[in-house]
């Protein structure tokens, strides 16, 4: 079975201290982990945009056609990856996973210890 939206948001849900919230309205779930977003879920696109490393974030786009570009994100930063389509479900998973990590990386030193501890 391909990868669903809902698996990718339990998957965002279960990560140590993520919380969930409707900022931008209905249609765009965001996960957060210490106040700062590290998953975008659409509900109206079958997609999830995701905080990358720069170089990352390059290789991927040049490899999976569905790809792209943070929509209405930065960039640089974020890619948004279409479900189900050429990006291995797997793969999907572990770039929930590194963009996760990407933002507890960010944090105040004392919030990473009680994440990662």
């Amino acid at each position: 079975m391909p990868l669903t939206r809902e698996d990718v948001r339990s998957l965002c849900a279960a990560l140590k201290g993520a919380t969930s919230d409707y900022p931008f309205g209905p249609e765009a779930q965001t996960f957060r982990v210490g106040g700062k977003i590290f998953a975008l879920l659409s509900e109206t696109e079958h997609g999830v945009s995701l905080k990358c490393d720069p170089a990352l974030a390059e290789i991927l786009r040049q490899n999976f056609a569905d790809v792209i570009p943070g929509y209405h994100l930065n960039k640089r930063h974020w890619n948004t990856i279409a479900l189900g389509a050429s990006v291995p479900d797997e793969q999907v998973l572990e770039l929930v996973r590194h963009s996760y990590e990407l933002v507890v990386s960010s944090l105040p030193k004392k919030q990473r210890a009680t994440l990662l501890g």
